[in-house]
């Protein structure tokens, strides 16, 4: 790793703050950042510049983040693979220990979702119909080793339940693929399914999430503990910078950060895209990257997940 030099601070920040995105432009994470983006010269006194790193599912653009100067002018936005691509082998760093998060900004569940004319009403039915035509169902989901296919591995460990899994490369393939009933199931983010539950094509089961959905369309959804099923899955964007940051610095990026978070433009850009705010600071991030980190290490070998990568490996 290059030798690393820490800046004065009295100053900070002096120039543009380079944010580090681990994905292609255009994706959900890409339009949080450009969000912050938007609102940064009003909260940190000068502006984001948003760098697209994508590759590795993330691990270019978060390997470039940990060896890059800890100076406060690169910081990065990212997600469960800060988690998942060290426990896969993924990766030349733990993230956990190479990282500091500054910010959490949004979370949103997973939801189960089926073409409404399909018999099911909730997870109970899926689940029995599963049991009883074995190798009947498929799920759709957004890729090996993804929190989605993790989910969808957790409902039919949770529920005793039997279905096949099917990656594609992302919601909208996930999605055509329901649609066109490649798959009976998708476990699936709210804002790919909103305009089919407007018009009634696609019926939602269950949230993977400890609390319903706040958008009115998904209120009346129960959270799949409300149904007896305790699987709880999030996808997160955090923000976070390298470990070696100066408290300093740390803290006029996290103030800057929750300001920006709290900013009604923000928010309104975040409410458009479908997903949920959902703020922690620094330590909070920090506590929820340790819990997350143990429970999903624990899920993906219990379900066989871990194996299977393994395999694909060889």
């Amino acid at each position: 790793m290059q030798s690393k030099t820490v800046a004065p601070v009295s100053k900070y920040p002096e120039r543009p703050i380079t944010l580090i995105v681990p994905f292609s432009a255009g994706s959900a994470i890409d339009l949080v950042a450009r969000g912050l983006e938007k609102v940064a010269p009003k909260h940190l006194g000068q502006s984001l510049v948003v760098i697209n790193k994508p590759g590795s599912t993330g691990s270019l653009g978060l390997n470039e983040l940990v060896s890059s100067n800890p100076d406060g002018y690169t910081i990065g936005i990212s997600s469960v693979e800060v988690l998942l691509n060290p426990i896969f082998g993924a990766t030349k760093y733990n993230y956990i220990t190479a990282l500091d998060p500054l910010a959490q900004v949004t979370t949103t569940p997973w939801i189960i979702a089926v073409l409404a004319d399909q018999p099911w009403k909730n997870i109970a039915d899926l689940a029995e119909y599963g049991k009883q035509n074995r190798g009947q169902l498929k799920f759709g989901h957004q890729g090996i080793g993804s929190l989605s296919h993790i989910a969808g591995e957790t409902f039919i460990k949770t529920t005793g339940s039997s279905m096949e899994q099917v990656p594609f490369r992302g919601g909208s393939e996930t999605m055509a693929a329901l649609l066109g009933g490649h798959v009976q199931v998708a476990f699936i983010s709210p804002a790919m399914v909103k305009e089919y539950v407007k018009n009634g094509k696609v019926r939602v089961l269950g949230v993977t999430d400890e609390q319903r959905l706040t958008d009115p369309l998904f209120a009346e959804v129960p959270t799949c503990k409300e149904q007896g099923f305790d699987m709880v899955f999030n996808i997160w964007f955090d923000v976070s910078a390298p470990k070696e940051l100066s408290s300093e610095v740390k803290n006029k990026l996290a103030d800057g950060l929750k300001n920006m978070i709290a900013d009604p433009e923000f928010q309104k850009n975040i409410e458009n895209m479908g997903l949920q705010l959902n703020y922690l600071g620094p330590k909070e991030s920090a506590a929820k990257w340790q819990a997350d980190s143990k429970k999903l290490t624990k899920t993906v070998q219990e379900t066989g997940i871990l194996d299977l990568i393994k395999a694909q490996k060889q």
